[in-house]
C-alpha cells in the first residue's frame, strides 16, 4: 500500500466520509485539493498535505479529526514538511493572517495564540494549498463565488508575488467574473 493510499484508509476511519462538506464530503474535498495540487505541479509534500489540511481543523472549518497534542500521528503518516504544514494551514487566523500575507509573511497562529514567520517555500505551499481549497470549495458551491468572489479575486491577486504561478493562473480561471 502507498503512502497515499494509507493516508485515505486513515481518513475514511477517522470518519472523514461522514462529514458533510461542499461537494458531498470532506474525504472526497480532501482528495479533490490532493489531486489538483498534483495537477498544478506542488510537491509531494504539499499534495501530502491537501490530503490532511483539515485534520487539525481550520479557521473556516472548526471539525477536526485528530488532535493537536497527537502531531506525531500524521507526522507519521505523511511526514515532517508535510505536517507542519497542515498545522499552519489549520492554525492560520484567516482575518488577521491572509490580508497582509504576502507584505508581511506572518501567520497569526490561532492554536497558539501568536505570530508565526515561515520561510519562503513553507509560505508558497501555505498560499497554494489555501488558493487550492478555496477553489475546490467555490466550484462546489457557486453561491460561494457569487458571495467571495471579489474578495478572493483580490485577495490572491495580492497574492501573486509569492504564490506559485500555475495555482494563480488556476485561480484567475475559476474566479474570472
Amino acid at each position: 500500500m502507498s503512502t497515499d493510499d494509507g493516508v485515505r484508509v486513515w481518513l475514511r476511519r477517522h470518519g472523514a466520509e461522514q462529514i458533510a462538506h461542499p461537494g458531498g464530503n470532506l474525504y472526497a474535498h480532501l482528495c479533490r485539493v490532493s489531486e489538483r495540487l498534483a495537477v498544478l505541479g506542488c510537491s509531494h509534500d504539499v499534495q501530502a498535505a491537501g490530503l490532511t489540511h483539515a485534520v487539525y481543523g481550520t479557521d473556516g472549518f472548526d471539525l477536526t479529526l485528530l488532535d493537536r497534542a497527537d502531531r506525531a500521528v500524521l507526522r507519521d503518516l505523511v511526514g515532517t514538511d508535510a505536517e507542519e504544514l497542515v498545522y499552519l494551514y489549520g492554525a492560520c487566523d484567516r482575518g488577521r493572517s491572509w490580508p497582509e500575507l504576502a507584505r508581511t509573511g506572518e501567520v497569526f497562529d490561532r492554536f497558539a495564540r501568536h505570530v508565526r514567520t515561515p520561510d519562503e517555500g513553507q509560505l508558497r505551499s501555505l498560499m497554494d494549498l489555501s488558493i487550492v481549497n478555496e477553489l475546490d470549495v467555490v466550484e462546489h458551491d457557486p453561491a460561494m463565488l457569487d458571495r467571495h468572489g471579489a474578495y478572493f479575486r483580490e485577495l490572491f491577486a495580492s497574492w501573486t508575488p509569492i504564490a506559485s504561478e500555475q495555482v494563480i493562473r488556476d485561480a484567475q480561471r475559476v474566479l474570472r467574473p
